[in-house]
């Protein structure tokens, strides 16, 4: 007696959540690396010139080469993910045909490590398997959604503009406040946003939002002190 079995196609669907949130990160992320780094060769021209104008043209071209140097890094690393996603399912799409019990007992097993008896369990793994054999396995083995990949272009995108985005916070501080409060307005910009960026990345990351929000502004105050440090050696 021939066992149904039918092994579904990727269909284009909505975003899930976890697709929005790698988005969401790619843009915490980026908009953290601009913050920093543009603050860092900012200290470092500003300690050692007064020209207003040197200082924003090296704040600007290093916000625009991180900007694109982040995206280009994530849609590199989230092409990776893909990749490797894509052949995990193609791995299960062969043993489907070839090894289908075995595929069926990680199924039930899935279940009884749940608590589902092992009856419950079989019963619940033959309905699944003989509705969408493929949708069930590699999301009981890999926790993905057929259908359902990481975009590098949309991380690349998020990071590209975010990164540019957090950037401006101390390159308008540094280069548009009144030289009297330049420096403490840079740096409580920069604090601020750091901190920021701390809590969003808490909050996605279901993170503690205090520790996340304190180890970024030391790690702000720390980058500031670095760079203003390299700017009198300058």
């Amino acid at each position: 007696m021939m066992k149904t079995m039918t092994i579904s196609k990727p269909k284009k669907q909505k975003k899930t959540m976890a697709e929005r949130s790698n988005t969401l990160r790619a843009g915490v992320l980026g908009s953290n690396d601009g913050i920093l780094t543009v603050v860092g060769v900012l200290f470092s021209v500003a300690v050692a010139t007064t020209n207003q104008f040197t200082i924003f043209i090296a704040g600007l071209s290093d916000l625009l080469a991180c900007a694109f140097s982040m995206a280009s890094g994530e849609y590199a690393s989230v092409s990776s993910q893909k990749d490797t996603e894509r052949a995990a399912i193609e791995s299960e799409r062969e043993l489907l045909k070839t090894n289908y019990q075995d595929e069926l007992d990680v199924v039930a097993d899935y279940y009884i490590e749940r608590g589902v008896t092992q009856n419950t369990a079989d019963k619940i793994a033959k309905e699944l398997m003989t509705k969408d054999a493929l949708g069930t396995i590699v999301r009981v083995k890999y926790d993905l959604e057929l259908g359902h990949y990481m975009s590098p272009w949309d991380a690349a995108f998020s990071s590209l503009v975010s990164a540019a985005s957090g950037g401006i916070f101390p390159l308008v501080a540094m280069t548009f406040l009144p030289v009297s409060i330049q420096w403490p307005g840079t740096i409580l910009a920069v604090t601020l946003s750091v901190a920021l960026t701390g809590y969003l990345s808490a909050k996605l990351g279901d993170g503690l939002v205090k520790t996340a929000v304190i180890r970024n502004i030391i790690v702000g105050i720390i980058t500031m002190a670095i760079h203003y440090s390299v700017g009198l050696m300058l």
